[in-house]
């Protein structure tokens, strides 16, 4: 369960406070998980939910994390986006309430034709030899599928 934001303040890093609870934008291409394709899974890190894994995530040139799909459609909240002129869908996790980043329709449309473009200080990647003793044995399965 997602702490106060004082908690939150106490255990994020500043990026990750502003991104999560501030609704910012890290720099494109300086950010932890944008060139990341280990297998493993991605947490919200501000309740560890499980929110999306290697295995729908893909190169799309935008500079940060993309993926086709989200683990649990309903685990994350979609949201018109009208700020700064620009008609978008921002991404929040549902239960800790985090602005994770925006939703798009150029993705693959091998891969279904979205393209969630999530800013990694809004996650934490699990490595898949982690994921058992971190409690997300549940989704090796899908970590370890073929696309």
């Amino acid at each position: 369960m997602k702490g106060s934001k004082e908690e939150l303040k106490k255990t994020l890093t500043e990026m990750q406070y502003r991104v999560t609870q501030e609704n910012a934008t890290e720099p494109p291409f300086q950010n932890e998980y944008f060139d990341c394709f280990e297998k493993g899974v991605y947490v919200d890190v501000t309740t560890g939910k499980a929110l999306f894994v290697s295995s729908d995530k893909f190169e799309s040139g935008c500079g940060w994390p993309a993926f086709a799909k989200p683990i649990d459609p309903a685990e994350v909240v979609e949201i018109e986006d009208n700020s700064f002129g620009m008609r978008r869908v921002e991404v929040r996790s549902k239960e800790g309430d985090a602005h994770l980043g925006h939703v798009f329709t150029d993705g693959p449309r091998a891969l279904g034709g979205l393209r969630y473009c999530i800013n990694s200080a809004a996650l934490r990647f699990v490595p898949l030899a982690d994921m058992e003793k971190e409690g997300y044995a549940a989704y090796i399965p899908l970590v370890t599928k073929e696309n």
